[in-house]
């Protein structure tokens, strides 16, 4: 039938036809395994999302429940203590609180998981234990979480700050900063005022000088930083009447 269509076609569309026929003929074994590798490769997706990727956050999520309250009151109440802390790190069977370390463990790669990183580097850092808070400090994920994110590069500056790692602090002190939009005001007002303070800490006047001029043409009324505290520090930088 196909021969009878070609025969009946014009010259130039017949000779296209038969182009097409041994086209097909060269490459039809390669077309069909790439089609079969996009096949499987969609379906081996699919399959990790909704049959191994979201149950398994979902029972992480279980798990790491009553660490993280723990965390929580840890945070916004009694504080950091030893004893508070390794019941988040390792868990507690009588209080059935399976520990952060674990999640991260077990949990790899779930949204859990990658909460846990930042509570876990969180807690190293009250404990001073200054390696293993960046370590895990910057496996957290802000995920488009701004203010999460920003909070998250505070503690890795600080981490390195305690390892005089200069460079590396004020680095990260000033992405705290810069992960934020203008509309968290008050926030990147708030770390752009670290990134100063810790630029002139440092001898880095230049940047300080910059970020003090930045908080007052961009902030200048904005809380927790005030135009008179932001004077002072261009006044001892050198820098008066701007």
């Amino acid at each position: 039938m196909a021969e009878k269509i070609e025969q009946q076609l014009p010259e130039d569309a017949a000779a296209i036809v038969a182009k097409a026929k041994g086209f097909w003929a060269k490459f039809s074994k390669r077309i069909i395994l790439i089609g079969s590798a996009v096949i499987v490769l969609g379906t081996a997706w699919f399959a990790y999302k909704y049959f191994y990727k979201l149950p398994k956050n979902e029972k992480a999520e279980q798990q790491i429940f009553p660490a993280e309250k723990l965390f929580d009151v840890m945070s916004s109440s009694t504080g950091f203590n030893k004893d508070s802390i390794n019941f988040v790190l390792n868990g507690d069977k009588a209080q059935n609180i399976t520990g952060l370390l674990k999640i991260i463990d077990n949990f790899s790669g779930t949204p859990a998981a990658n909460r846990a990183s930042l509570m876990v580097g969180t807690c190293y850092l009250n404990l001073k234990d200054f390696d293993k808070a960046i370590k895990h400090l910057k496996a957290f994920d802000g995920e488009g979480a701004d203010q999460i994110a920003a909070k998250a590069y505070k503690l890795l500056g600080d981490a390195y700050a305690e390892k005089k790692n200069t460079s590396d602090a004020f680095s990260s002190y000033k992405k705290a900063a810069n992960v934020l939009s203008d509309k968290d005001e008050a926030q990147k007002a708030y770390h752009l005022w670290v990134a100063a303070n810790y630029a002139d800490y440092i001898g880095n006047t230049k940047e300080a000088i910059e970020i003090c001029k930045d908080l007052k043409t961009n902030f200048p009324l904005t809380n927790p930083v005030s135009s008179f505290e932001v004077d002072k520090l261009l006044a001892k930088l050198g820098v008066v009447n701007f």
